[in-house]
């Protein structure tokens, strides 16, 4: 699909998302050069209505949107960036340049920090220890938080049973990363269930 610059009088709007959490960074503006630029170099870059010039995120600040994916909208004049943000998208040092509640998303953020220290193993780091252990041991690790969230949840307070909930979670995060698989496959494979 081709974008309609000229519907717009050569400006479109560009929607920034997080290609892991999908939250909305920031919107922004690209031109027919921007786009072009953004595509070659795999960085976001606009067209900045008050520089008047393109603008590449980042360019001061060291803070680049790397781009992932880009998405076209059915009208032709709106493009998505899933994008892999460096530091803060926001001037103002946030995250996001909306005021989002981003907790609800930082288990997408968390499998990344355990990909990380697979990657970059820390003799401090408990994923480390507990991949040393071996496949058996982090399995053994989700049965326990499986049984210890049933009983949180059945005998102890709301509290206790969020905390043994996020223990369970952060397990099978370490079990899926070590069976090298995502929460994207857990995704696909739930969104083939719902549709049967």
């Amino acid at each position: 699909m081709e974008i309609d610059f000229e519907k717009t009088q050569g400006l479109v709007p560009v929607i920034i998302q997080d290609e892991q959490t999908l939250e909305v960074l920031m919107l922004g503006y690209m031109n027919q050069e921007a786009w072009d630029k953004t595509q070659a170099e795999g960085k976001v870059t606009f067209f900045s209505r008050s520089k008047n010039r393109l603008w590449t995120k980042g360019e001061e600040s060291g803070n680049f949107l790397f781009v992932k994916e880009t998405h076209i909208d059915c009208d032709n004049d709106t493009i998505l960036i899933k994008a892999s943000p460096v530091g803060p998208t926001c001037h103002t040092g946030s995250r996001s340049c909306f005021k989002t509640n981003y907790n609800q998303n930082f288990i997408f953020e968390l499998e990344q920090i355990i990909k990380s220290r697979y990657e970059n193993p820390s003799e401090e780091s408990y994923v480390n220890k507990l991949r040393s252990k071996g496949l058996n041991k982090i399995a053994q690790k989700v049965g326990e938080e499986g049984v210890e969230t049933v009983i949180a949840a059945l005998n102890e307070t709301d509290e206790d049973f969020i905390n043994e909930s996020s223990d369970l979670i952060f397990h099978l995060l370490v079990l899926l990363r070590e069976k090298g698989k995502t929460l994207a496959d857990i995704g696909l494979n739930l969104e083939g269930r719902h549709k049967k």
